[in-house]
């Protein structure tokens, strides 16, 4: 695990967004679609995931799935597709009894999880053809200035782009166990290391991406990071390395430590932030 060098910009935590308070937000770019990946057993997450989805794992209080909703309504984003398979049932009922401002969809995996390249897929039916947001259901950020989904959007250029990468230094990255994922180019291109190669930027499980780069992958069960390799093998991978708080919510350890970061910064007089952890 790399060493935690610095701390991460820590902004004062967020009150949920009330759909009866907020302001219509432009969707960012244009880019009105999201998808979030939560189909997954939640293996690492266990013992949490033996009787529910890590999507509804509690954090903070609330699901998971619930917090990237937030962004995503926060951002301006209006439709979005959530897939499930392990505990299907209660990512449905989960939806069926939201109140945000977003339009929410289910695209199931009845048989077996089909990755997230293979569920993108199977869910392009609910997504249309312009390019969406994708997210994975226990990746957990803040923002400090100009939130990333934003800067995501505004860094978007489909003429050059396939996939468009959120990244985070290794070093401030909450629950990252890895020697990074890929190199960036200061014009924001990435290209993949050799396995030997430590590099300084975690992919925050954050992306736009085209739909057609899925549609026209072969099969019904692979991964986005082979649709990402073959981007980066055309030069049409790029990344924009996130400028807040970044945690990849995978296990319980993971959580834990991200509680107790938030706690720490939170204002004198809020409710602990372990609370509900």
């Amino acid at each position: 695990m790399p060493a935690r060098l610095t701390r991460p910009p820590m902004p004062a935590p967020a009150t949920a967004p009330s759909a009866g308070r907020r302001e219509p937000v432009r969707p960012p770019a244009g880019i009105a679609t999201a998808m979030v990946l939560a189909a997954g057993f939640g293996t690492r997450m266990r013992p949490l995931t033996a009787g529910r989805p890590k999507a509804l794992v509690p954090f903070l209080g609330r699901p998971l799935l619930a917090h990237v909703l937030d962004r995503l309504a926060e951002a301006g984003i209006r439709h979005v597709v959530i897939n499930a398979h392990h505990h299907a049932d209660q990512i449905a009922a989960f939806l069926a009894g939201y109140e945000g401002p977003l339009a929410l969809a289910l695209s199931r995996e009845e048989e077996e999880p089909l990755e997230s390249g293979g569920g993108v897929k199977k869910a392009l039916p609910l997504l249309g053809p312009a390019p969406v947001f994708v997210v994975n259901c226990d990746s957990f950020w803040r923002d400090v200035h100009r939130p990333a989904l934003e800067r995501l959007a505004r860094f978007w250029n489909p003429a050059a782009m396939d996939m468009l990468w959120l990244l985070a230094p290794t070093v401030t990255a909450i629950g990252y166990r890895g020697r990074g994922d890929v190199v960036c180019a200061p014009d924001g291109r990435l290209r993949f290391p050799d396995e030997r190669t430590v590099t300084p930027f975690a992919f925050t499980g954050v992306q736009i991406l085209k739909p057609d780069l899925v549609a026209a992958t072969p099969g019904k069960r692979f991964s986005l990071t082979a649709c990402a390799r073959r981007s980066a093998e055309k030069g049409r991978l790029f990344g924009v390395v996130h400028d807040g708080f970044w945690a990849h919510l995978g296990d319980p350890q993971a959580l834990a430590e991200a509680a107790a970061l938030l706690n720490e910064a939170a204002p004198a007089g809020r409710a602990s932030a372990r609370e509900g952890t």
